[in-house]
């Protein structure tokens, strides 16, 4: 039989907090079975909400993030669900490599500024 979780005990297993899941629960990315007023969450839930956390620490908006777990459930198959990966892997990947583009081109300018203003420093005798 699966594990069953509180929402305690699986965001202590996930190293979140409790009102993280909740968070997610409230944006319709997990759906966790109740017992009474208590949430009960699954091995199922626990994989979701890996699945989640790695695709937020990545990038991937809510939005793709909801694309990507429904499609999980209607194509058993996973084709789909790769297939939409693989477009949205591709697309984060280039707007990554031009922000360290940008990141490197600013970090290239502002080591001449601060060569320059060294220099300059140093040609006024100052030490810095």
């Amino acid at each position: 039989m699966d594990k069953l979780y509180s929402v305690t005990e699986l965001a202590r297993e996930l190293g979140i907090t409790p009102r993280t899941i909740r968070f997610y629960e409230d944006q319709g990315l997990i759906r966790p079975q109740r017992a009474g007023n208590a949430r009960i969450y699954t091995h199922r839930d626990r994989a979701r909400m890996i699945l989640i956390l790695r695709g937020k620490r990545l990038g991937f908006s809510l939005k793709d993030i909801k694309e990507f777990l429904d499609l999980y459930v209607v194509d058993t198959t996973q084709v789909e669900q790769l297939r939409l990966l693989v477009t949205k892997v591709r697309g984060r990947i280039a707007l990554l490599e031009d922000q360290l583009q940008a990141v490197q081109t600013s970090l290239s300018e502002l080591r001449d500024i601060e060569r320059i203003s060294l220099e300059t420093l140093r040609g006024k005798g100052i030490e810095s």
